[in-house]
Order: C-alpha cells, then sequence, then structure tokens
C-alpha cells in the first residue's frame, strides 16, 4: 500500500484549488502586506538618511522608549498580579465588586488618562487649588509641586491604563489553580507571602509573562499619551519624521525597528516559557476559597484594590464628566455629530468586514488540506502586533502610490479624474483596522469553530449541504454569541485607535478619538469631553462583555 501511494503523482495528493482555499490566501496576504511593505520600505528608502537617524535622534527614541517600556512592564506587572492575587486568595470589604471593576480601566484610552490627569494636578486644577487655599499660599513660588508633564507621569498614566491586561489574565491562572496546593503550602509553614512566592507565583508565571508582553506592545504603540507629555519615544519619531521632516524612508525606517522590537517581545515572552510546563494534578481539583481577612489587613487590601481603579478608571471620567456637565453646550458643538457619525460609519464597516474576513479564513482553513493555507491562521495574527503608527506607514505610502497610478490610468482612458479612490476616502482607514485587529476576530472565531461538534457540519454535509450550506445552517447558529462578541470587541478598538486613525483619515474627516486628541492638545479640555466621554462609553460595553464571560 505504502507502494502505490509513492507512486501516485504529487498533484494528485496535493489538495486541489476552490473558493476557500483561493479566498483565505488572499485575506492572508492582505493582512500580512502592510507588514511586508514596511520592511520594503525601510530596507530600499528613496533618501537614505539611516546614518543621520543612527547619529542624531535614534538612539534617543530607544533609550525613552525602553525607560517607558522598563516604568511601565515593572508597574503593571506588580499591580496586575497583585490584585489579582488579592481578589482570588482573600476576602475583604468590597472584594465582590472590585473583582470587576478593576477591569474598568480598560475602557479608558491611555491619552484620555493624561489629559485627565495632567488637568488634575494642574497649576489651575482641583489639587493644587485645595492646597493654596489649605495652607494659604499665594503662588507658585510659594511651594514646590512636580510638574505634571513628566516620563514619570507618562509611565503612571499608561500603567493605569494596562495594568488590566495582567490582572485579568493572572485571575483567571490564580482562580484555576487547585486549592490544594495552597493548603498543603501552609501546611509545610509558608506564610501569605512564602504561598504567593513558592506556588502562586510560579503556577501564574505564564499568565503573568503573556500579560506582561500585550503591556509592553501597547506601551511600544502608544502615541497620544507620550506626545501629550511630550516624551520622545520611536512612535513619536515616525510621526516627527514623516510629517515634520517629510521623509517617508525615514519613517518606515524607524518604523521597521518599531516592528523589530515588538516581534522580538513576543518571541522572548514564548522562548521564557518553551521549556515551562504547568499541570493541574485532577480534573475535580477543589477549587480556591478565599481566606477572609479582618483588621487593618482586610481594609489594607481594599484600599490596594481601590488605587488602581481610582486612577484608572474614576479619575479620567471624574475630570471629563465634571467638564461636561460645567459646559452642558459642549454637547451641541460643531463637529461632535460628525465625528459620531464617522466613528459609527468606519469602526462598524471595519468590525463587519473583520469579522466575515475571520470567518472566512478560519472556515477555510479547516476545510483546506494545503500546509500554506493553514499557515495562513497564524501569519494574520502578526496585525495586532503591528502599531497603528506602523501600519499607518505600511499602507499609506504603498496605497497612495497605487492610487494615483489609477487616476492616471482613468483619467487618459476616460479623460475623467477619479480622484484617489482610497486614500482621498475612509477606505485606508477601513483597512488599517482590518489588518490591525484582524486577530482579535480570529481567535474568537476560531475558538467558537472548536467548540461545534465535527459531527454536525458531517451530517450536514451527507444530507446534501454545501460546505457554504454548512457554515449557515450550522455554524453561524451556534455561533452567535461569539461572532456578536468578535463584532464588538473590533468595534470597540477601532473606536479607541488613535495613531493609524491620525495617519490615514482623510482631510477634514474626525473621529471621536481625533477630536478629543485635537482639542485637548489645544487645551481645550472641555469641548473634548463629550468625545472622551462617549469613547469611554463605548469601552465599557466591551469590558461589560469580559466581566461577563470571566465570571464563574
Amino acid at each position: 500500500m505504502a507502494e502505490q501511494n509513492s507512486q501516485v503523482p504529487l498533484a494528485a495528493r496535493m489538495p486541489r484549488p476552490d473558493g476557500w482555499m483561493f479566498g483565505s490566501l488572499v485575506i492572508g496576504a492582505v493582512v500580512l502586506a502592510p507588514m511586508l511593505s514596511v520592511l520594503w520600505l525601510a530596507l530600499t528608502p528613496s533618501e537614505n538618511i539611516w546614518p543621520h537617524l543612527m547619529a542624531t535622534v535614534l538612539p534617543r527614541y530607544l533609550r525613552t522608549t525602553f525607560e517607558m517600556m522598563l516604568g511601565v512592564g515593572l508597574l503593571t506587572a506588580v499591580v496586575g498580579t497583585g490584585t489579582a492575587w488579592l481578589v482570588s486568595m482573600y476576602d475583604f470589604p468590597g472584594r465582590r465588586w472590585m473583582s470587576t471593576a478593576l477591569l474598568f480601566p480598560m475602557a479608558i484610552p491611555a491619552y484620555v488618562g493624561a489629559y485627565a490627569l495632567v488637568d488634575f494636578l494642574d497649576y489651575a486644577g482641583p489639587l493644587q487649588t485645595a492646597l493654596r487655599a489649605t495652607f494659604g499660599w499665594t503662588s507658585a513660588r510659594d511651594y514646590w509641586f512636580p510638574s505634571a508633564r513628566s516620563t514619570g507621569f507618562a509611565i503612571l498614566v499608561l500603567a493605569a491604563a494596562f495594568y488590566p491586561y495582567v490582572y485579568l489574565l493572572a485571575r483567571a491562572a490564580f482562580r484555576e489553580q487547585s486549592g490544594c496546593a495552597y493548603e498543603v503550602a501552609r501546611a509545610l509553614g509558608c506564610g501569605p507571602w512564602g504561598v504567593f512566592r513558592r506556588v502562586g507565583l510560579p503556577l501564574a508565571r505564564p499568565a503573568i509573562a503573556v500579560g506582561v508582553t500585550l503591556v509592553l506592545m501597547e506601551t511600544v504603540a502608544d502615541y497620544g499619551t507620550v506626545s501629550y507629555f511630550s516624551v520622545q519615544t520611536l512612535t513619536t519619531g515616525v510621526f516627527s519624521t514623516w510629517l515634520n521632516g517629510g521623509n517617508a524612508g525615514g519613517a518606515a525606517q524607524i518604523a521597521g525597528v518599531i516592528l523589530f522590537l515588538v516581534f522580538a517581545l513576543v518571541g522572548v515572552e514564548r522562548l521564557s516559557r518553551r521549556n515551562a510546563r504547568f499541570h493541574r494534578l485532577s480534573r475535580s481539583a477543589r477549587p480556591v476559597e478565599p481566606h477572609r481577612l479582618t483588621g487593618p489587613g482586610a481594609w489594607g487590601a481594599s484600599l490596594a484594590c481601590f488605587l488602581p481603579f481610582a486612577a484608572g478608571f474614576l479619575l479620567p471620567v471624574g475630570v471629563m464628566g465634571w467638564h461636561a456637565l460645567r459646559n452642558p453646550q459642549v454637547w451641541l458643538a460643531p463637529g461632535l455629530g460628525q465625528a459620531l457619525i464617522s466613528t459609527l460609519t468606519v469602526g462598524g464597516s471595519a468590525a463587519v468586514i473583520t469579522v466575515a474576513a475571520a470567518l472566512f479564513l478560519v472556515y477555510g482553513v479547516r476545510l483546506s488540506g494545503s500546509a500554506l493555507v493553514r499557515l495562513a491562521l497564524p501569519a494574520t495574527t502578526l496585525g495586532y502586533a503591528m502599531p497603528g503608527a506602523v501600519l499607518a506607514v505600511g499602507i499609506l505610502i504603498p496605497l497612495a502610490a497605487l492610487d494615483h497610478r489609477f487616476a492616471d490610468l482613468v483619467l487618459s482612458l476616460t479623460g475623467h479624474d477619479p480622484g484617489l479612490v482610497m486614500t482621498g476616502t475612509a477606505g485606508a482607514l477601513v483597512l488599517a483596522y482590518v489588518v490591525r485587529f484582524f486577530g482579535i476576530a480570529q481567535g474568537t472565531v476560531d475558538a467558537a469553530f472548536g467548540r461545534v461538534s465535527p459531527n454536525l457540519p458531517l451530517a450536514a454535509r451527507s444530507l446534501g449541504r454545501t460546505r457554504g450550506g454548512a457554515l449557515s445552517a450550522i455554524y453561524l447558529p451556534l455561533m452567535r454569541g461569539s461572532v456578536a462578541t468578535a463584532l464588538l470587541m473590533v468595534f470597540v478598538d477601532c473606536v479607541k485607535e488613535l495613531p493609524a486613525t491620525l495617519l490615514l483619515r482623510p482631510f477634514n474627516f474626525n473621529t471621536l478619538s481625533t477630536r478629543t486628541f485635537e482639542l485637548a492638545s489645544l487645551e481645550k479640555l472641555g469641548e473634548a469631553a463629550p468625545a472622551a466621554l462617549l469613547v469611554m462609553a463605548v469601552g465599557l460595553a466591551a469590558v461589560a462583555v469580559i466581566a461577563r464571560t470571566g465570571r464563574h
């Protein structure tokens, strides 16, 4: 039999191309194209300013970026892991609602938190005003107060916005462990710190490492916060080199450095846990029973959980809400309604296209036996690792060249100038959203497919259903909840995305995020407040979904 199989021609053994296979490859190519474009532009710039970058600004960009990564990474690891350990292992006042409330900062874009913090700490802000009133100071010369616009405060803002990544994964890891392991550790004489250090932390280390890696990628990708605090990082370097210096090739080279840094983070995280194995001893292991705290320890745990929630959620919402209530007329300001419509249109279109493409790709990969098609599934998740500024470079430069050539061709054939079809409209922005957040939709959809019994679609095929018929009649009805979750998550991330939107939006086109950024940058925080509150309200919808799926 083996000899007969070896005599079968290779072409006969290869899967026959069909629409599902071709479509899956096209989707994979579209998602990967911007990354390859950045690498190509960086290696073949029209004007090579790499030696100039190396001799002038690049070392400063790298040093500041690493400082931000180190500070934000350490803070989020400590805060996220510590709060997750407290709500999982101990019972204290407010624990139940705090377990969910610690996720709320995920709804707040980091740049909104930056505006709120500076407004709160500024000379005319409520804190310094209260200090002057309390101690009788009359001017800034009477006392010392740290400058709010500094690298240290930028690190605090990003840590307050990103610690839920670590908290969510660490909490799940702690809750999934057997309570027996902790009881054995206590019986052997380990105190609270010993139980955490010897048992809890090693078992949760893979989840914590994934969370910190996500935080570091978000820190590298951030533009709104570091720009507002005047911190020069690699991402601000892309904007400066491209928009102020007018050098797209240099911007692509800096974007290539960011891309290398992000992929290095992913590689280090995977290598760090390559040989580590963590298993539960039994499927019926007893869950962890929170230990009741009393006295100062209980209130200390409550305070430790409340402070990150207050810094990451209450402060931004309170400051923006106060400005919006103090000036209710700003809700009728010109441009707000149009920004809301643009946000809903572009974000909604991108969410629908992204989830539909993810459904097609995941189903096509499951149908195909081609190794090339199966390789497209993990490769397309790389889009989420690409910061918005890098993605904008990889999309706008080649797309603009293609747009001009297409317009010239139509003009020569018809005498009519169609204008810039993609870069002159919101099409490039929708494409950027699809590529950037494709990994979110793909992961959710792939997990949903895995929960459907393979016997059901096989039965449908045996009754005459086509592949597409099996998808519409079997899979989609059973995956409605997961598809809706994917749509919501992608839409929320589109609403919050700032760097790609700033670089790819058409002229005189604003979304809620760009309107917030522009007005806050002009110190018009009162006018920016309504747009910021709308962005935060949309983000809370996604947090509600995450909180619901994380309940036991």
